[in-house]
């Protein structure tokens, strides 16, 4: 048998059986590269997982075990937090102008649980939710250049201006109030 007949389809000799050491390294690696809720380093295990199973490299669900351990030893650590991950993704998505309804379904998306979304959008947005709200419209006006930031030509685009803060989530009210305003707050 040549190395040739060996290698993977990409050209990559093959790997080695899955093992739950090596499973525990790739979730630290993860976590050393990308902020995660607890529900995202379990799919993101249980991918690999799931690709080491198609290859016969592990038992499916001796590997699912392994998963559950290592995410609940690592939350129980404070390696993963569902609460800083909310906290500090509401705090960067609303620094870039993000809607409370646009980060609430991001969120929800990653597994966060919705009482601790509510919270860290409260912690955020202060007492003040309609403030917050326009604050962070006026942010995505100035970052996309909609309404008074658009250097010419404002009222044709006006409906395409009020379109894209709701597609951002932002409702009608505050879309207009951000759109139809003569200069932006400074």
């Amino acid at each position: 048998m040549t190395d040739r007949e060996t290698e993977t389809p990409r050209g990559r000799a093959p790997r080695g059986p899955l093992k739950k050491r090596s499973l525990e390294n790739a979730a630290l690696h993860y976590l050393e590269r990308h902020a995660s809720s607890v529900e995202g380093l379990r799919r993101v295990l249980a991918r690999r997982v799931e690709r080491a199973a198609r290859e016969d490299r592990c038992d499916r669900d001796e590997a699912a075990a392994w998963v559950e351990d290592i995410v609940t030893r690592f939350a129980r650590s404070g390696l993963v937090d569902d609460r800083l991950f909310a906290e500090g993704k509401v705090a960067s998505r609303r620094r870039r102008g993000e809607s409370a309804r646009r980060i609430r379904m991001t969120l929800r998306e990653k597994g966060v649980d919705p009482d601790l979304i509510d919270r860290a959008l409260a912690g955020e947005d202060g007492d003040d939710t309609r403030a917050a709200e326009l604050a962070a419209a006026w942010r995505l006006a100035r970052r996309r250049r909609l309404g008074p930031y658009r250097a010419a030509d404002r009222e044709t685009h006006r409906d395409r201006d009020l379109a894209a803060l709701a597609r951002a989530g932002f409702d009608l009210g505050t879309a207009r109030a951000v759109i139809d305003s003569e200069t932006p707050p400074e």
